[in-house]
Formats: C-alpha cells, structure tokens, sequence
C-alpha cells in the first residue's frame, strides 16, 4: 500500500464548476407549480442566497471561503491509496488508486458540501435547516456542520436505514440533530404515505418532500440537499482536484475513473476534475464509470426527461434520468444509492456518450467489500463498495487481456455503521433485488407529462 499526501496548504482554493464546459448547455430547471423556467427567486425560500448563486453560476472557477478551507482543515487533504495488495490479490497488470474520503469526523465524502452549506446559511441569519438522509452519511455531516456554525439541523431518515442503521441516528443526536424516520407523521407528506403503506421503508424523495414541507413552513428555516444539484456537485470537486495533484505525485494518469451513483454528487466530484481540460478543450478523456445498485438502476434503465427530486412534487423539476419521483427502491443497505433521480449535469454527460453506468447486485458488492477488508485492511461503506467492485470488474478485464491499465476509484466512505450489513452478508441472508421491465414501466409512469428535455 501507497500513500500519497498533499499539505494543509494545498487544498484547492476553488471549487470546480462543470457548467461551461458541458457538451451543450444545461436544460432549464422548471417551477414544480407553472413548469416554466425557473428562476434564482423562486428558490429563496429554500435555500440561502449564496447558494442559489452557486446553482446557477456559469464561472468555471468558484472560491472558497476562508473559513470554510480553515474548516476543511479537520480533515483535508484526504490520502490517495495504491492498493498493491488488493492488485496482488486480483492477480492483475492493473494499477488501482483509491481517493479515501472516510476521514472526515462523520465519515464520508458529504461533510465537502455540509460544511459550506450549512456556513451560507449561518452567515445569512438563518438558524435552522432541514435536511433528508438515505443510509445516514448526508445527515451526520450536516448534524456536525451544524454543531460548528451554531445552526439547528432536523433530519428526515429513511425509514429502511433508519432501522438498519441506529448508530447513525445516534451520531447525528450526538451533534445535537433531532432525527425522524421518514415517512412521518410530521408532515402533511409522511402522513399520506403511512395512510396509504404503514410499513413502507421510505425513500429518499419521501424524505425530501418531508425536509422541504418543513423548510417552508417556517420563516427561520433553510433547506439542505444532499446530492444532485449543480452546488452540491460543486463542493464535491475539492475530491478530485486533490486527486488530480495526487496522481501526479505517483507518476501516473487514470485510464479510468469509477464512482458510486445515488445522486451524484460523490462521483462527479471525483470525476469531474479529470474531464475538465478534455471537456473544454474537445481532448482525451478517461473512461468514466458510474457504478449504480440494480434495486435502483437510475442511469442504467431510467428515462432521460424532467421529474422532481422528491415524491410530493415540492422541489423544481430537473433535467435527469430518473426511475420516477414515486420510486421506491428496495431496502437495500447501500441507502446512499436509494435515490430515483441524478446530479442533471451527470445525466447530461451521460446522454451525450461521456459517463458509462453498470448496475450492480448487493451480494456482489459486500463479497468484493470483505476481499478489499483482508486485503487493502479498510471495513468500506455499502456504497462505496460498488466504486469498488466497478474498479475490479476493469482490473479482471486489465488481466484477461494481459492489459496495462489504471485505474481510480472514490472510496467515499468507512462502513463502520454497516457491520449489520456485513453481518447478514457473511451469515447468508443478504438478498439481491431484480426490477422487472413492467415494474420500471410502472415507476416512469410517476415522471410528470412536461415537453422533452431540451425543447
């Protein structure tokens, strides 16, 4: 195993902004009530006006507060990993890199955008957020982003992880969050779920419709999201602009890059870095890999159009391949992944040919999670542990063709909170999910009837 490290003094200053260098232009967010344009307004009573700019700007280069890079501090730079054992292990020509995001307090790559978000907020007056989370990595990073800036957070969990995964909901109480599994009777969304499916396990557009019903129905109270619009995938470049000057230090360039796809934030900021020069300059690029649960195959088998990314209908209407904003995936323990929709930007470069997406079973991402544990020594996140098995399925290949190739992943998380999951996975009672082709028709049907993207 080798590590490569940067100094405090070399976190980026800037933020990376994907926007201008995309194929063609982004499709227009649409008003969830009118499905016209939607405008930078029509978001200030979710989010703070800092972050709204974020949303919509078209500079390829955004700064970085200094408080938030002081912040940053804690725990950044991250470490790059040669994962030499692992490579001995597979028998492989193939070089594998890992940028590993599991040293933030909370654990995962989502304290990138917590931190900032929940600075704007703090800075503009506002003293409480609300926020969704699917296996509990968002919701602590935000619970701890709060704890730093003075800020209340109220948590919507997922139901499924809310009961998989209570050490979560213990961290985020622990930084002083107050946490609800979603659906809820606190809200007028929850409560028409639980009427119509008392035991249904959630899903992340439940949990959202439930952050955001909160959120606007009071004046002191922000929203915060996760994944999937351009200023979370904006945060999220810090990880792969470390990783470029990483992969530099080693002497080597990725030939592919592989990610974990829920909403899409993780992986663009990873890969996004590296396509920068060939995406503004028409030069080469890596091969870019999305690696998605096939209980929630949004990239694989979704449909390219405007949905919502929550289930009420709250939240503007995006430009993304999705399943359907009523899709709920099945329970499993890779909650992060458990979202209908994409980052519309990743949906973007993936309609045009740039990003391949490959779905993958549970039990074959927990069986490449324990091979990766007694080899490279890290107990990885569920959903991380699909980046992996991505990044193994290109290293066989590497070795089947007698091929020197390199490859990189995003390790976007520890799996210290999922030892239940591994636990059912080494006992025999992990379950694997197939979506039949009439049960994805069914989901589609949700997406609202607007014009195609683009027109």
């Amino acid at each position: 195993m080798k590590k490569f490290l940067l100094s405090e003094d070399e976190i980026p200053h800037h933020w990376y902004n994907v926007l201008p260098d995309l194929p063609a232009a982004l499709p227009p967010y649409l008003h969830p009530a009118t499905q016209h344009t939607l405008k930078p307004a029509d978001l200030e009573a979710l989010l703070p006006r800092h972050v709204i700019e974020q949303e919509f700007t078209t500079e390829r280069w955004v700064e970085i507060p200094e408080e938030v890079r002081d912040t940053y501090k804690m725990w950044r730079p991250t470490p790059l990993y040669r994962a030499e054992r692992l490579e001995r292990a597979l028998d492989t020509p193939a070089r594998i890199y890992y940028k590993f995001e599991g040293t933030s307090p909370p654990g995962s790559h989502k304290a990138n955008t917590a931190i900032p978000q929940v600075y704007y907020n703090a800075r503009e007056g506002v003293r409480r957020v609300t926020t969704e989370t699917g296996a509990g990595q968002w919701g602590s990073a935000l619970s701890f982003a709060g704890s730093l800036f003075d800020v209340e957070v109220a948590v919507y969990m997922v139901r499924a992880s809310f009961d998989q995964k209570p050490y979560r909901r213990n961290l985020m109480e622990t930084w002083g969050a107050s946490v609800a599994a979603s659906p809820s009777e606190l809200t007028k969304a929850g409560r028409e779920v639980l009427a119509r499916e008392p035991d249904s396990p959630g899903s992340l557009g439940l949990a959202i419709s439930e952050a955001v019903e909160d959120a606007l129905s009071r004046e002191d109270t922000r929203f915060a999201l996760g994944s999937a619009m351009n200023h979370v995938v904006l945060h999220q470049t810090v990880i792969g602009l470390e990783a470029k000057r990483q992969m530099e230090m080693s002497g080597d360039a990725p030939d592919v890059v592989v990610g974990c796809v829920g909403g899409g934030s993780n992986f663009s900021g990873l890969a996004f870095p590296f396509m920068a020069e060939g995406l503004a300059n028409g030069g080469a690029l890596p091969r870019i890999l999305a690696a998605e649960p096939a209980a929630c195959p949004t990239l694989s088998r979704g449909r390219y159009g405007y949905d919502h990314p929550d289930t009420a209908g709250l939240g503007p209407l995006l430009p993304m391949r999705s399943l359907g904003s009523g899709f709920i995936p099945a329970p499993i323990h890779a909650g992060g992944l458990r979202f209908h929709g994409d980052a519309p930007t990743l949906c973007l470069l993936h309609e045009s040919g740039h990003v391949e997406a490959r779905a993958l079973q549970q039990n074959e991402v927990f069986r490449e999670a324990v091979r990766f544990a007694r080899s490279e020594g890290f107990v990885i996140a569920p959903e991380s542990a699909h980046a992996l098995r991505g990044a193994v399925q290109e290293a066989l290949a590497a070795r089947a063709a007698n091929e020197d190739r390199t490859i990189l992943f995003g390790l976007s998380g520890h799996g210290h909170f999922d030892l239940a999951a591994f636990d059912a996975f080494l006992a025999g009672r992990l379950e694997d999910y197939d979506l039949t082709d009439e049960q994805i028709r069914a989901s589609l049907e949700t997406m609202p009837r607007t014009a195609p993207v683009g027109e």
